[in-house]
Order: C-alpha cells, then structure tokens, then sequence
C-alpha cells in the first residue's frame, strides 16, 4: 500500500482501546477522493469499582446542556464494564435539591444503564453543588459495597455553584473518593478545579469532546484503579484548552452629560464615559491525557491500493480495490485464466472528450493489474483511434507489468473525429501482425479485440465490422448505456457488448469482460451438456414467407453451436400455421449436416397461428420417449413467432414446464408483454427483438441461456420415461416403470396370452440406471420397441 500523508485524530469507539481517524487518499478512477475510515475500539475498566454520576439539573445548564450531559454519561459507560461483580454505575442529579435517579445495584448490565440514563428527566432550579456534595457525605454511594472498593464521582456540571463547594468537596476527597469534574456548556473552570480530585488536569473533562473524555477517564483510572496500560499502548499528554465564556467590562466612548454646579440653579455639561458589557470566549491553556495504542496498519500490509481497518491491537483486514482480495492483503483476485492475444482499442476522438479518455486509461490499467500476474508472461497490446490509429504498445511488446503501466501512462488525448470502422478495419489487418518468438513457432493464440468507445461512429461500422469476423477475431465493444445499439450492430452479438451506466458502474465490470475475454477459448454450444432441443417456428402468413426465411436460417445457424448424435444433443423442427407439423423428430438425425438439410426443406405454411396448437403438438408427439426424448436429459422448446395466436398458448405452454421442458420465447415485433410473460413464464425465458434482422444479434445470449438449462439438474421422471400410461417412480440416482398391461423397462410389451403383468421386465428391486453414456443404447432399444410395436399392429 502506498504511503500517503495522513492527519491522525483521537477517536473513541466500541471495544478495548484508543483508536485514530486515518484520513485517506485514494487515487480512485481517474480522479482522487479522500475517504475517512474511523478506526476505533473502546477500553473497559474491568476492575471492582463504583462509580457514581453526579448530573447538574439546574436552569444555568437548560434542557440543552442536559441530554448532552445525559449523553456523555453514556459515553462513559461505554469505558466501564458495568457488571455485578465488576463495576457498578448509578446516578443523582441536583439542582436546589438532590434527586437519586437510581441506585447502584439497581442496573446489573452496560445497555440498562445506559437505557435509564436516556429516560432521566430535567428537573430545573438553582445551583447547589455544595449540597449536592453534602448529600454524598450524609448518604454515601447508594446501593454501593461500603468503600470495600474504589469509589468515583463524576460531576457534570457548569461550575456556576450558588454556595460554597470548596469544603464539601475536600470532605468528599478526604474519603478517598476520586472526583472527576467535567464542564459542559461554557463551564466556569475555576470550580471544577475546586471540585476535582489531585492533579486536575489529570480529572478535569470536557463533556463536548466525548470520545476524548472517554479516553481521559480510562487514561486516569487505568493504573492503579482498572487494569493496566494493555501491551502496545501508553498514556500521552498533550497540550489542549478549556474554553469559557466570561462577562467583562468595556469603555465604548463617552457622551455628553450634564453635573450639578456650585452655583444655585446651574448646571454643567460633561464628558461621561459609557461602559457596556459583553461575553467573551476565554481560552485556559492546560494539558490533557489519552491512551494511544499502536496501530497494527501502520506496517501498510495491504497491496494494490487496499485500504487497512484495524481490529483491535494486533488485528486488521483489508478493504480490497475491485478486482483484488485474492488473500488478506488485496492480491489480484481475478486472472484471465486463459491464453490470448488481447488487444484494446481505445477511442481518443473529441466525441468521448479529455474526462472519457481519462477514465477507459484507468480502467485498462485497473483491469491489467487485477487480470495479469507479475510472473504471468504478457501478450497484450493497446491501440488508439480518431482520424488516424496508432499502435502504440505492440501484441506482446512488454513482458512485466510495470513496464507495460508505463507505457499506458504515456498515451495521450488526441481529440480528432471519431472514425470507429476505419479503427476497426486497419487493426483486423495490422494489430496482430507481431513476430513469434522462434521463427518455427506460429503464434496460434485466439485473438480478442476490446473496443472501448463512447461516442458515436462518423463512418460506416457495418462493412468493417463483418471484416473483423472474417479474419477470425473475438470483437468486445464498451461504451456507456446509449452506445449499446451500436455497439451490438459492431459486435454482432449483444453479449459480446457490455454497456455502463456511470463510471464507477464501468470498474464493476472487470469480472463481466474478463469472461467474455475467456470465452473465445471455450467451445461452442452447450458440448460435453447432453439436452433434448426442439425449435417450433411460426410458418404463418401473419410472419409472411420473406421472414420465415430469417427464422428458418436463425434455426440452422443455431444449430451450428451443437455437438448433434444421440449421446450428446438431439435436435427436433415443428413449423405451425393454424396446426402444428414436425418436420423432423429428435431421433430422426444423428448428425449435423443431415440436420441442416432437413431445415432447409422446411416449408412455409401461410395460414393464420396457432401458438397453442404447436406447444400441445410438442407436449404430446415430439418431447415423448416414444419420439426419442431421453430420460435424464433436460428439454428446452424454443418458440419463434411474431406474437400472433398466443392467446390459447399459456395453458399448454404451463404443462410443459410442469413436464420438466423449458419453454424459450422469442417474439419479434409488438406483442402485448402480459400474454407473453403468462407463455415464458418468467422474463428470464423471454426474448423481444424489433426486427428479423436484428434476430441474428441474439442468437448469442440465446445459445447461452439454453445451455444454462443443460446444467441444471435433472428430474429423472420430467417428461415420464414410462410408455403407455406407465407410472414413473423415482429412486436415489434411477427411476423404475410401474405398467398396467404392459411389461418391459419403460411399458413398451402388451402382455399377451393372459401372462400376468410384469412391471418392470427386470430382476426384483432393480432400478433404470441413467449414465449420459448409456443414452444410446437406451435410444435403440426404443426404436426396437417402436418395431415390434408396428409388427403386431
């Protein structure tokens, strides 16, 4: 952690000891702002102890001056260990008369004390401290253990006696009871000298500093009276004031007025002076005691800008910078975990200003250092852009952080216009252009462009966008919330675009693009994640034969993303008009490109919608075993329409998620989102896109949600494995089949010849295993099944 001046102030807080206020400067984001973190811990005097407050309720001190009398109380209760057998704490309060608000051994624990202390009510008079000490002298320490141990007096008060207090308070001194006298208000500190015990300015407090009385107290009990000074900690003196206001005499000029003469019946003018009087704040020089412990942050144990807290004497912990806390100290937390080129294209333009520039400069070297590990080897570069683009830190040209920060640092605001797709253009063809390290080795590595861009582009992005793609490079765009439209447009996918709300939401966001980052490296599609998939595509007139065309290419290129054989995914077509018509089952092909030959001949219908129809048509004779759905494997419908004909959908739409099948809706066009909502059953599940074209800009996010889908956990008996009215039941890891007129694993045999049933066709109290590797011998013992059953029809 850097070392930064500091200004350090005493403080009083909740636990053992003294603590400081470290006020800190943070270089956040492009700007610094100074946080104040209060470092605090309170210290108890745990000994045998009395202790008695002696409250002025008088009218000198008012209403006012009462709850913050009440209030310090408080605060020094927060010094002692209030406790039976410990310390006993209870309360007078005097004005003409004393008043015993509660005694000691009325409250047994800290929050009751303090509770009661809270409830007291001003009574209002004179004066009469001296009585006061005098009631103490008569009655002792009510509730009190007889001076078997320690007795302190804490008088709260302005000093502004109407007797005598001098003697009283030599009596109460004389008893061996320690007087502590703390001035509220503008207190008159001459009595409080009188009234407090040897040294006074070890026993004189100041009730409007609470947190540094609070400390004085314990500073003065803590040796002999409470336990002594803990390990790391020392009593310190230093100079402070008691303030006062006090009423003087002032000349403010003379005026003319007029004496009697010597002479009968004359009179004499004169000068006479005029005094007023007025109240001044008079400052006392004294010295004052506190407890400071050292600080176990001083050692600045916490890296990469974290901010240290301490807890208690020997004890801390980090508050960590986004993007570290990978231990204690604030290590990187996140790392690419990948192997990249990586290069960041930083718009410079006078479209993003001065400020902007500033801020994408911070975060590249924010993300940098979270993602990079000092002994991690580098390829990274970064590259900026207005009318021209310049590469000013080649792929791979620095092989340490530091050297790398440096260069960052050294780029500079050029403020041209904003030419983002001729950017683009000249580092597809330039920006990865460095030479291997062995001339024999080729650099394979997946290559990642991150565009960082905040105003709009003044040439065309479309042509060079697609430029980009073709060269085989991953295009991440960021930019603030209104450059989401055309940073999708650049990208080609919304979930390769990550847009911010403000600056600091831009930093939140190192984690978001340092997955997008990875996923380069990551196959396609849902992989190794087995899953059942079935798209129904609205072939109606309402959506016309122009955009089903759109839909029927969105259905082939997502089916691109998938690994397609019987263990692994299956993918099955149902087109709808007013009724539903598969165009190929889930078991119909085992392989990718008799798939996207069976896409290509479905046709268009032209008739008018029917959402509902469709979904049924899926329910009953496309998400079945006997159409080749698996148990075990999850099951997702992906419903592509223009949101005609979805008034009879949401009921259909319900029993096929009770069944275990994910319904995925995707609507382009304005439909009315109630009824959409009511058939996707969640906004999770529910895609709205403005036009065909923009189809292709989803197929990403959609992909991505179906594969979630694929790693969730599977209910085995969700669609029912179990054939002709067969009853699944569940058991740990398995599932059986319980038939009626039927026998065999799934009820697939008619029990012929008057055999009784047998349910299932295996050994006694044995179970379906399910096994991804055993769905398909499962597949083709169905297709056996289906066989026989036709042979016998």
């Amino acid at each position: 952690m850097e070392r930064i001046p500091r200004l350090w102030l005493l403080l009083w807080g909740s636990q053992r000891c003294s603590r400081k206020i470290r006020f800190v400067t943070m270089n956040l984001l492009s700007f610094e702002s100074i946080c104040i973190f209060l470092l605090s811990q309170v210290m108890q005097c745990s000994a045998s102890l009395d202790v008695l407050f002696l409250l002025d309720g008088s009218y000198s001190i008012g209403k006012g001056g009462f709850e913050r009398s009440k209030h310090f109380a408080g605060k020094l209760c927060d010094a002692l260990d209030i406790h039976p057998d410990r310390v006993r704490v209870g309360m007078i309060q005097f004005s003409s008369t004393p008043h015993l608000e509660f005694s000691l051994d009325s409250y047994l624990t800290k929050q009751e004390v303090k509770d009661r202390i809270k409830r007291t009510v001003f009574r209002g008079g004179s004066t009469e401290t001296g009585q006061a000490l005098k009631y103490i002298l008569h009655k002792g320490f009510p509730g009190g253990r007889n001076s078997s141990v320690p007795e302190v007096l804490i008088i709260i008060s302005d000093g502004k006696s109407q007797g005598s207090t001098a003697m009283p308070a030599m009596q109460v001194k004389e008893r061996h009871i320690t007087v502590f006298a703390v001035g509220i208000k503008f207190p008159r500190w001459e009595e409080l000298h009188v009234l407090a015990s040897e040294p006074p300015e070890r026993h004189l407090l100041f009730a409007g500093d609470a947190e540094d009385a609070a400390n004085g107290l314990y500073s003065t009990l803590g040796d002999p009276v409470c336990t002594a000074t803990a390990p790391g900690c020392k009593v310190e003196s230093h100079p402070c004031e008691r303030r006062t206001l006090e009423t003087v005499k002032e000349l403010a000029g003379n005026y003319v007025c007029w004496k009697g003469s010597k002479q009968p019946n004359a009179v004499q003018a004169s000068l006479c002076p005029f005094i007023r009087w007025k109240r001044v704040l008079i400052k006392h020089p004294s010295r004052c005691f506190r407890t400071v412990c050292s600080d176990p942050c001083d050692s600045q144990p916490c890296q990469n800008g974290g901010t240290c807290v301490p807890e208690g004497l020997d004890r801390y912990h980090c508050l960590c910078l986004l993007g570290y806390g990978g231990d204690a100290h604030c290590a990187a937390k996140l790392s690419l975990e990948c192997s990249v080129d990586l290069l960041f294209l930083l718009d410079s333009s006078a479209g993003v200003t001065l400020e902007g520039f500033l801020r994408f400069k911070a975060f590249l070297k924010r993300f940098l250092q979270a993602m990079v590990g000092q002994d991690s080897p580098l390829s990274v570069g970064v590259a900026q852009y207005d009318d021209s683009v310049v590469i000013a830190i080649e792929v791979g040209q620095h092989k340490d952080v530091f050297s790398l920060m440096k260069s960052i640092d050294a780029l500079n605001f050029s403020g041209g216009r904003t030419l983002t797709g001729r950017a683009l253009q000249y580092i597809a063809q330039h920006g990865f252009r460095s030479t291997p390290v062995f001339a024999d080795v080729q650099d394979d590595l997946p290559r990642v462009v991150v565009l960082l861009t905040d105003s709009k582009s003044q040439d065309s992005v479309a042509e060079a966008a697609k430029y980009v793609k073709d060269q085989n490079l991953l295009l991440i765009g960021i930019g603030s919330s209104f450059m989401r439209a055309e940073l999708t447009m650049v990208t080609g996918n919304p979930q390769q675009t990550i847009a911010y709300s403000d600056p600091q939401d831009l930093f939140n966001r190192m984690p978001e693009l340092q997955r997008k980052i990875c996923s380069v490296g990551s196959p396609e599609g849902c992989q190794a994640q087995s899953l059942d998939l079935a798209f129904a595509v609205d072939a109606s007139s309402g959506v016309g034969l122009e955009n089903f065309l759109h839909l029927r290419h969105f259905v082939r290129s997502s089916c691109l993303h998938f690994v397609i054989n019987r263990d692994v995914t299956q993918i099955a077509l149902v087109i709808y008009g007013s009724r539903a018509h598969t165009v190929f089952a889930l078991d119909t092909h085992t392989s990718s490109s008799a798939v996207l030959q069976a896409i290509d001949q479905a046709p268009f219908l032209g008739d008018s919608a029917s959402a509902g129809s469709a979904l049924l048509h899926v329910y009953s004779d496309v998400m079945t075993v006997q159409k080749g759905a698996r148990p075990g494997v999850n099951k997702v419908l992906v419903l592509l329409t223009n949101g005609a004909g979805m008034q009879d959908a949401a009921a259909p739409a319900q029993q096929l998620r009770h069944n275990g099948i994910l319904v995925f809706v995707v609507i382009i066009g304005d439909t009315e989102r109630d009824t959409l909502l009511r058939v996707a059953g969640s906004p999770t599940y529910l895609v709205h896109i403005s036009s065909y074209e923009d189809l292709q800009y989803y197929q990403g996010l959609i992909i991505e949600r179906i594969c979630e889908e694929a790693r969730t956990p599977v209910n085995l008996c969700k669609p029912s494995p179990c054939m002709n009215q067969g009853v699944c039941i569940l058991g740990p890891g398995s599932y059986r089949c319980q038939c009626h007129g039927w026998e065999g694993p799934h009820c697939e045999t008619r029990v012929v010849r008057g055999d009784s049933p047998r349910s299932p066709a295996l050994p006694p109290r044995s179970h379906v295993q399910w096994s991804p590797r055993g769905l398909q011998p499962f597949s083709r013992a169905l297709q056996h099944s289906k066989r026989q059953m036709d042979q016998r029809h």
